[in-house]
């Protein structure tokens, strides 16, 4: 089966399971260049010829507030596709990330018959473990992220391979910081302070406008500094007036996306908690962690965590690496001091971004291949 050219399906939900979603294809049609894929993506998938039948906004939800309120809607998504796929069986159905919506999805279609790979182990190792028994119903083979996933799963019985990050194969191991200020218009003597809110529309109205508020207590401390903010496509109506509001006298450079570019070429940034926190390590770029969420989803998640970090810089490092300031710690005058912090302390930052070039380095394994090769014997095997 791995000779011949597979059709499959893919559901991968918000910015961040596009991207990843888009890198793995790109090894897939390495080896199969006639590939067909369709499902829920972003146009990081349909650049890799992926067919969309839904975009993959409809997902990119966070928390139980946000997901009750679209309940239905996606809901009746996901059992359109259910039934979609089943009357026409893919050879293999690959669930990017978005675990709530992708479990139980994946479990009707293996019951079906259909090889099923999650891509991106869900983080049972910080909270919620016992999802695991849900992977072992709902899975055939996990691709995992991190190193220290696999022996975590198979100690359940599940079936898993470590890929590495992709983003770490994308993304250099010395950022183009030069390159990059000239593409935006940035001096190279430039002061540059990178605000990254985040990829969901919840995350704008809980982050958006204190890390904008910090930014303008920073102005006002450093009048020279410059500020970058990558919006992902479509948030741009939702932080236009923030911003306006907010942070009117700031020297920002608002960007639409090119969030890769604002981290090449920032000193450091102030970053929503998820996977921008370690695209800015790969960038080697020292951070401040922010989080704010509804308070529901707050109370609910706070006593479930089993280890202190949430960034994942520190979940790798094993200690506070970077600052992380959640919830009611995440206010404009907190940001604003641990940013000062980084500023004032040059050799801080090279000590970080000499840890963080370990973490790039252990991450960096040639994903697309491995998974690739994975899932080739995932499909001998059906």
């Amino acid at each position: 089966m791995s000779d011949k050219t597979p059709r499959l399906a893919m559901v991968a939900g918000e910015a961040s399971g596009d991207l990843l979603a888009g890198l793995l294809l790109g090894g897939l049609r390495a080896r199969w260049p006639g590939l067909t894929a369709q499902g829920i993506g972003g146009p990081k998938m349909a650049a890799q010829g992926f067919e969309a039948w839904w975009p993959h906004h409809k997902l990119s939800v966070f928390g139980y507030v946000d997901a009750l309120l679209h309940y239905r809607e996606i809901m009746g998504i996901r059992d359109q596709l259910a039934r979609r796929l089943l009357a026409d069986k893919p050879e293999l159905f690959i669930g990017v990330d978005a675990p709530d919506f992708n479990f139980g999805l994946e479990l009707k279609l293996r019951e079906a018959g259909v090889k099923t790979v999650h891509f991106v182990c869900p983080s049972i190792w910080a909270w919620r473990g016992e999802r695991v028994q849900k992977i072992a119903r709902a899975v055939d083979h996990v691709l995992c992220l991190f190193p220290f996933e696999p022996a975590l799963l198979q100690q359940h019985g599940i079936a898993a391979t470590y890929v590495g990050h992709p983003l770490a194969d994308a993304i250099p191991l010395e950022p183009p910081k030069a390159a990059s200020r000239k593409a935006l218009g940035l001096s190279d003597g430039d002061t540059v302070v990178a605000l990254l809110p985040g990829s969901r529309k919840s995350e704008i109205r809980f982050i958006a406008q204190p890390l904008l508020q910090a930014a303008a207590l920073l102005q006002l401390a450093r009048p020279e500094l410059r500020f970058v903010m990558p919006v992902a496509p479509g948030l741009a109506e939702l932080i236009t007036p923030l911003v306006q509001r907010f942070a009117p006298n700031v020297n920002l450079l608002q960007l639409d996306g090119r969030s890769h570019e604002a981290l090449a070429a920032c000193d450091i940034t102030l970053v929503a908690s998820g996977t921008a926190t370690l695209e800015a390590a790969l960038f080697k770029r020292p951070m401040v962690i922010a989080y704010r969420m509804h308070w529901l989803n707050w109370l609910r998640i706070r006593g479930r965590r089993y280890q202190p970090w949430v960034g994942l810089p520190n979940v790798l490092a094993r200690e506070f690496l970077v600052p992380e300031l959640l919830q009611d710690d995440c206010t404009p005058e907190a940001l604003a001091a641990a940013a000062l912090s980084w500023l004032d302390n040059p050799a801080r930052c090279e000590a970080a971004r000499a840890r963080f070039m370990e973490q790039h380095q252990l991450l960096r394994c040639n994903t697309a291949r491995i998974a690739t090769d994975a899932i080739a014997k995932i499909l001998n095997k059906a």
